[in-house]
């Protein structure tokens, strides 16, 4: 029986959405009481570490604070607490369902036994799921008790398949991420936006918003795209649509054997039946293409040489597989089925789902095997002859790499097979003797363009490097200067920060850029208003970047929201802080002083682009020390231009905005930029000079032009009511 006090009791947990107090990724943050086990480390629990290790012998590969493979390993022996121990179990839960992931950390509260944890998490409710059991297996290893790890895992991989971006998509959006590209998920399948606002791209795994929904219905009409490469001195195999097995007997002897019997709209090879023969396998071979396509069947030519998958995207091929033949070698005592399973599926390339290069292969599930072995009078109960060679597929498994080997010649005829049917992204299968020769020198021919290609046999060929194809996708959507983004500016503090992101956006927006702005007097598009609430969240951000009008954005971020959400953008442009100020809300989050606050406001200067600027009140001390955290420029703004920083700043020849005689002055170094009259400005009647210094100094870091400036403080309406449209 189970010590009640040795347990752990998870008391709040909290998806962080966007960068937050522990890192730039979406992290599982929770709140966790291990009550008694905060007397009890890890190394005074009998044979605890025996039995975490056994469970889970993966976590050796855990880094942790020594910094080294092994490292957690060792803090579990000299002695740690179950909540680090629990945020550790949940990474590796994580990644032994797939979904690899490395960052997490574990901090006291103020409450004694009660701890934060945080871990990376590409899925909320997976991490969710890590979380409830890596409690369990901790637990169970504490107090001796029976865990089945294996049952976890496979639930938790069940969940990922599920929930998770599939390794094509997610390939690619890794390729976005090293070009420093943000992404947003908009649905809970494939479908990814690539950027921000009106720089945005989309992707739906191998399609994209480039990809022409007419070249799509081209691509699924074999007959029209045959004639359509004909007709362009593509060489395709000659062929003919046929509705019953009787035509498709008598295409064949038109055409002449051996043909290839297929699914007029079939796709990843189903239905489809090679090098035919006789009438009866031509027939048989008729029902099986009728009943997988669904309508019309089609005849061709049968071409002798190896499969081959040309990937194609934009105006160039950027891979190439090739298909093998599939056998089986009889020992007179075994069936074809278990035949297969002893000598293909044991391949451990081979498994179900877009993890595996290779399918499983089972003859008596698969009817084009049953119709191939049905050829030569077997089935897959059959039990062949010692040494006797079964053919069980023809020209399947088109995932070996051959981009290396691919003359010129072939590529530039599949480049040309999808330009012709209009594909911006084409999956080209080939029949060639040899890839390696030009096309005039061997028979080969273009026998299917497909729309939105399979990556995995790219990505992770079964022989044969992987090829960068994500990259590649990247590249087509986004030339080398585009990253995707818009200008973002975000607030931070308690100073004015809504009244401060209104005129920010009001002075972008005189710029003459559309621009979205969220914050706590509301939702705003171009200065009107379209939600008349407090918008200084997650969501309400989210709604400005997948917008595809708005040019740039302004977001008001309160400590409460970082802690509660996260930010809802990765990176800024220009992130402004006007003070680091405690006050009660934030002691629901365990957040009891001004130097706590500073842990959470310094996320705003974290995200700051190193092409970007940080635009910081130089009257509170611990904003100015946020200046070395910045990537980028800093900009400081005070009342006071003789206060040392600001003194110090100029000296180096970098900006600041102070106030001198009634007037907002921008300097750089010993420059005067600009200057505007305090009384000829609107806002100057209802709010405070910091304020206006804080717009003003965010819109001289995004170049806006001083005379621009200087209309927008003219115009702008402090009463959201009057706000001009």
């Amino acid at each position: 029986m189970m010590d009640a006090k040795k347990n752990i009791n998870i008391l709040r947990v909290t998806h962080l959405r966007g960068p937050n107090i522990w890192t730039y990724r979406p992290v599982i943050e929770a709140w966790v009481d291990i009550g008694d086990l905060e007397d009890h480390p890890s190394n005074t629990l009998p044979g605890f570490y025996e039995r975490l290790t056994s469970m889970l012998p993966s976590l050796v590969e855990h880094h942790c604070s020594p910094g080294v493979r092994g490292g957690f390993l060792q803090r579990l022996r000299e002695g740690t607490y179950a909540a680090h121990i629990l945020e550790h179990t949940a990474l590796e839960l994580q990644n032994l369902a797939g979904m690899r992931t490395g960052f997490g950390k574990a901090r006291q509260t103020s409450q004694r036994g009660v701890y934060k944890i945080a871990f990376r998490t590409r899925e909320e409710q997976v991490g969710r799921a890590a979380l409830a059991a890596a409690r369990e297996l901790v637990l169970a290893a504490i107090n001796n008790t029976a865990f089945d790890v294996n049952a976890t895992v496979d639930k938790l991989r069940e969940m990922v398949d599920d929930r998770c971006l599939g390794p094509s998509t997610a390939h690619i959006v890794d390729a976005a991420t090293q070009r420093g590209i943000p992404s947003i998920r908009l649905t809970e399948g494939n479908l990814v936006q690539l950027g921000y606002g009106i720089a945005q791209r989309r992707i739906w795994t191998a399609e994209t918003d480039q990809t022409s929904a007419i070249a799509e219905e081209i691509a699924s009409d074999k007959d029209l795209t045959k004639s359509l490469l004909k007709s362009c001195g593509v060489p395709v195999p000659e062929g003919e649509l046929v509705r019953s097995a009787e035509q498709a007997w008598e295409a064949a002897q038109e055409i002449g054997v051996p043909v290839v019997v297929k699914p007029y709209d079939g796709n990843h090879g189903r239905g489809v039946s090679l090098n035919l023969m006789t009438q009866a396998d031509v027939e048989a071979a008729y029902a099986l293409a009728h009943r997988k396509g669904g309508g019309s069947v089609i005849v061709e030519k049968f071409i002798p040489g190896n499969e081959h998958r040309l990937l194609v995207v934009g105006k160039k091929v950027v891979a190439a597989a090739r298909g093998e033949v599939l056998w089986v070698v009889g020992d007179g005592v075994s069936p074809i089925d278990q035949l297969a399973q002893q000598q293909i599926n044991t391949d451990p390339r081979r498994g179900v789902g877009e993890d595996f290069p290779l399918n499983v292969v089972i003859p008596s599930e698969n009817a084009e095997v049953i119709l191939e072995l049905e050829r030569v009078g077997l089935t897959p109960q059959s039990i062949p002859a010692p040494g006797q060679k079964i053919l069980i597929q023809r020209n399947g498994n088109v995932a070996m790499d051959v981009t290396d080997q691919m003359h010129p010649s072939v590529a530039a005829t599949a480049a040309l097979a999808a330009r012709i049917v209009g594909l911006d992204i084409a999956g080209i299968d080939m029949v060639l003797e040899d890839i390696g020769k030009a096309m005039n020198q061997q028979r080969g021919a273009v026998i299917e363009v497909n729309a939105s290609p399979g990556l995995l046999a790219h990505i992770k060929p079964a022989e044969g490097a992987g090829r960068p194809v994500g990259k590649a996708v990247i590249e087509h959507l986004f030339n080398a200067v585009k990253d995707g983004r818009i200008p973002i500016v975000g607030i931070t503090g308690t100073q004015h920060t809504g009244r401060i992101a209104r005129l920010i956006a009001w002075l972008t927006h005189i710029s003459g850029k559309h621009v979205g702005l969220a914050c706590s007097e509301g939702l705003y598009l171009d200065g009107r208003q379209v939600v008349a609430q407090d918008c200084a969240h997650w969501e309400a951000g989210q709604r400005l970047l997948i917008n595809r009008s708005v040019q740039a954005a302004v977001f008001e971020n309160g400590s409460q929201s970082i802690l509660a959400e996260g930010l809802a953008y990765d990176k800024c442009s220009v992130g402004v802080v006007t003070d680091v100020s405690h006050f009660e809300a934030l002691n629901t989050f365990d957040i009891l002083d001004a130097e706590q606050v500073f842990k959470v406001v310094r996320t705003q200067v974290d995200v700051v682009l190193p092409t970007g600027t940080a635009v910081l009140n130089a009257a509170d001390p611990q904003v100015v020390e946020m200046a070395e955290l910045c990537d980028g420029k800093v900009i400081f703004y005070a009342l006071d231009a003789g206060l040392p920083v600001m003194a110090a700043h100029r000296a180096a020849g970098e900006k600041v905005v102070f106030v001198r005689d009634a007037q907002i002055v921008l300097v750089q170094g010993d420059t005067t930029v600009a200057s505007f009259a305090l009384a000829s400005l609107k806002p100057a009647k209802s709010s405070q000079p910091e304020m206006v210094m804080a717009a003003v100094a965010a819109a001289w870091a995004l170049n806006i032009a001083p005379e621009l400036i200087g209309a927008g403080l003219r115009t702008f309406e402090s009463n959201p009511r009057k706000t001009p449209y």
